[in-house]
């Protein structure tokens, strides 16, 4: 145990929460905006996108919730807020008409599965996210997306906050360079989540019982 990570132990930090019994996927700002390295994207955002296309189907195929989130604002500026003063580009670049803001096309999503528009970092800060997944009775977040620093984070701490398990699949998030993005990962497994590699997840979602593989509820 490195002298880093020894007084996170000694101080009882990094606990595994674990699965619960209904899990949803929140698949946080995949647009194509964040996929761009010369608009908001860059790194390893790509490669996040492609695992978590397998993570995806995976959720497909047992019928989980699944929500993706946009970040997105109105063109005439009526719901820009603090924080695009230190992110000025995200009102120019990710109006609610502009093709960046659309989930990219690996991830499209599929009829009765949620899109929620959102214009602060969590997927929760002003949205019925939160509602909606307590309306299917779910217990267990998993988290993917950009930037693992940023909107995921966010969403992470916030899932917590609101009394869900935050599961980050370490291959299903990126950013724009890899510090943030390896610190972020390391700071949210000692306080916040249980991250967990891509082949993990998967095997948890297969031991999801029979009664529950396809009857997840994802109305919008």
């Amino acid at each position: 145990m490195s002298d880093e990570t020894g007084i996170y132990a000694r101080q009882g930090l990094g606990t595994r929460m674990g699965f619960g019994s209904q899990p949803a996927l929140l698949l946080i700002d995949f647009s194509k905006a964040f996929n761009d390295p010369d608009v908001l994207g860059g790194g390893n955002i790509q490669s996040a996108i492609d695992h978590s296309e397998t993570l995806l189907g995976a959720a497909r195929h047992h019928g989980i919730p699944i929500a993706f989130t946009t970040h997105c604002y109105a063109e005439d500026g009526s719901e820009d807020g603090v924080f695009n003063l230190k992110l000025s580009r995200l009102t120019e670049k990710l109006t609610r008409d502009t093709e960046g803001t659309r989930v990219v096309e690996q991830l499209e999503p599929r009829p009765g599965e949620k899109v929620i528009e959102k214009q602060y970092p969590s997927g929760f800060f002003q949205t019925d996210l939160s509602s909606w997944l307590a309306m299917r009775r779910v217990d267990t977040a998993i988290v993917v997306g950009a930037t693992t620093s940023g909107c995921v984070r966010a969403t992470v701490v916030d899932a917590m906050g609101h009394g869900f398990r935050p599961i980050v699949p370490r291959e299903c998030v990126g950013d724009r360079a890899e510090p943030p993005h390896e610190a972020n990962l390391f700071d949210m497994e000692q306080k916040y989540a249980d991250v967990m590699s891509l082949d993990e997840v998967l095997r948890e979602l297969d031991k999801l019982n029979p009664g529950q593989k396809n009857a997840g509820r994802n109305e919008a």
